[in-house]
């Protein structure tokens, strides 16, 4: 097992795959720059690495990921805040870009960009009591990255209203509208998870890649240029009363 920067743990199993499990349990593994850093450091390691073949996306502790740390962004001017978002939502496309399938396993929460960066992924695999919410909207502000992986999974209608927050998800309601791919009871999420990274790295490595590489085309197509109009709006919407009421509680 490798630690990187105290934030991110990274361990390759004997099938040939990697687990990366995001390791801020106290702050519920919100991204800081240290550990959005040490996502892309890790991430592009494993796609050069032969020995690996599918990749698990875990946090470590009680839950996924509780989206950005308000700590971390609250102490940043607008333009680096918009920088960070943008160096975050940078990561999760990458994700579509690798050669290896990525699977994210999601007990317990994936909240704002937990929730986006756990849609980014390949496969998704959730705890059946696992919640599902996007409140950047109440914080003040839209959801500044990853607006692409939600609408391909669930449709641009149905991705609008969840981004308003107009209801937390289960991880059966989750599943019912395509945001999860396959469920698990409480706490057998990662081992799910585990067993079907398996099954892809038993695959033939070129096919695999070959299918992502195909794939990517479409469901890529637009998302960084949605990347770049959320983050311009976003940062626009943090100039505003209710951004500013909101930040200035982590200040």
């Amino acid at each position: 097992m490798t630690t990187i920067d105290d934030v991110l743990e990274v361990h390759i199993a004997q099938e040939g795959v990697a687990r990366l499990t995001l390791d801020r349990p106290a702050c519920r593994n919100a991204m800081d720059q240290r550990l959005i850093d040490a996502l892309r450091q890790a991430l592009l390691a494993l796609d050069r690495d032969q020995a690996v073949r599918a990749i698990v996306l875990e946090g470590a502790g009680k839950g996924f990921c509780a989206g950005s740390d308000l700590k971390h962004i609250g102490a940043l001017s607008i333009d680096d805040m918009g920088r960070f978002e943008q160096e975050t939502g940078d990561v999760a496309r990458l994700i579509g870009f690798l050669a290896k399938p990525v699977v994210a396993a999601v007990e317990s929460f994936a909240i704002g960009g937990g929730f986006i960066l756990a849609a980014s992924c390949d496969v998704v695999v959730a705890g059946r009591g696992s919640r599902w919410s996007l409140p950047e909207v109440p914080h003040g502000w839209l959801t500044p990255w990853g607006l692409n992986a939600l609408v391909q999974r669930v449709g641009r209608v149905r991705a609008r209203n969840l981004c308003w927050c107009m209801e937390t998800l289960d991880g059966g309601q989750a599943a019912a509208i395509g945001l999860v791919d396959q469920l698990a009871d409480d706490g057998q999420a990662g081992a799910r998870a585990l067993a079907l990274a398996a099954g892809l790295a038993a695959l033939p490595v070129p096919a695999v890649a070959a299918t992502k590489r195909f794939f990517a085309g479409g469901i890529m197509r637009e998302a960084e240029t949605m990347d770049v109009q959320a983050n311009l709006l976003f940062m626009e919407n943090c100039t505003h009363a209710q951004a500013r009421r909101t930040l200035d509680k982590y200040r």
